[in-house]
């Protein structure tokens, strides 16, 4: 069995960091730099930085920003917002990213996805979906940070991507971000199973035992909160021993 990872992440919003609940409600959650730093001590696995407004502000990442955090960790760094071209890749690469999220924009253009692979390597092009579960039971992309809804499947997307040379899944399921009562399990469970590449869940995350669940019943490979991280509720030395004693496999 793998080693599980345990990330945090960064919504960034004006340079802060945010948090909502289903994408809603958002309110500050600190300084990003202290964040960061704070969270590479603490022993979190990698570190996602989120620009959430990038593409509805039709703007860049913000390069300078990524450099400064970098500057103050010393793990895996994903960067995503606002990111269309294989340049602004190389930009956030030289400020300190070592992976990037792509999710709107490979969306519209999913050869986009081919291009980084191309240029960049699968390993640093993290593929991020924002799925919602409609009363149809089924699971839909949604892109602009949870704007806009598509007809696409999340499954469908996600399985082209990986073909196309995604070489991770980062899956937030609207329906449970921000609201602390557990992981997707369904959703991610069944991209765990049908994807040959690694799935991060990410999404309503609020009790260690939520941890136990997306790592032992949805064969998540990594799972990514914020809140229960940013607010103090969990430390991420006290998740990691708790899962090491159920028997889950964690960098201690």
């Amino acid at each position: 069995m793998l080693t599980k990872r345990i990330i945090p992440c960064l919504d960034i919003r004006d340079g802060r960091t945010v948090k909502g609940v289903n994408f809603e409600n958002i309110r500050d959650a600190g300084d990003p730099v202290e964040l960061g730093a704070l969270y590479a001590a603490q022993g979190a696995d990698e570190l996602v930085f989120l620009d959430i407004t990038a593409t509805v502000e039709k703007r860049k990442t913000l390069s300078e920003l990524v450099n400064r955090i970098s500057h103050h960790i010393n793990i895996p760094f994903t960067v995503g917002g606002g990111i269309s071209s294989v340049d602004d890749v190389s930009i956030l690469l030289q400020n300190g990213a070592d992976k990037i999220s792509v999710n709107t924009s490979a969306f519209k253009n999913a050869q986009l996805i081919h291009q980084l692979a191309k240029e960049f390597g699968s390993q640093c092009v993290v593929l991020a979906i924002d799925t919602k579960q409609e009363s149809d039971g089924e699971w839909y992309v949604y892109l602009n940070g949870g704007r806009v809804k598509t007809d696409t499947k999340c499954v469908d997307w996600a399985k082209q991507a990986v073909d196309l040379g995604a070489g991770e899944i980062l899956l937030t399921s609207m329906n449970h971000d921000g609201t602390k009562q557990g992981f997707a399990l369904d959703i991610t469970a069944t991209l765990a199973e049908q994807l040959p590449v690694p799935v991060i869940a990410s999404g309503g995350g609020g009790t260690m035992e939520h941890f136990v669940d997306v790592f032992e019943i949805a064969k998540a490979d990594a799972a990514l909160a914020a809140s229960i991280f940013h607010f103090k509720e969990i430390g991420i030395p006290e998740l990691k021993h708790y899962l090491n004693e159920k028997g889950i496999i964690v960098r201690i």
